[in-house]
């Protein structure tokens, strides 16, 4: 994965969460979980290193914001 910008925690409140799962089907499933009690900035799509387990997703949390409904 690419560095994290210092943009996306510039101040309080603001968060990057890394997900690391067995599958595509669950790191979804927890961004999903985020995103019902934040507003974040959802992945679209997951990585895979090569060597290493399972998959990647890293989405973007504003925690002063609530979640669009």
């Amino acid at each position: 994965m690419k560095p994290i910008n210092d943009r996306h925690v510039a101040k309080p409140g603001l968060a990057v969460v890394e997900v690391a799962a067995a599958d595509d089907e669950t790191a979804f499933a927890v961004q999903e979980l985020l995103a019902t009690r934040w507003a974040i900035a959802p992945a679209d799509r997951t990585t895979h290193e090569p060597g290493e387990p399972g998959v990647r997703l890293r989405c973007y949390l504003d925690l002063k914001q609530q979640p669009e409904a």
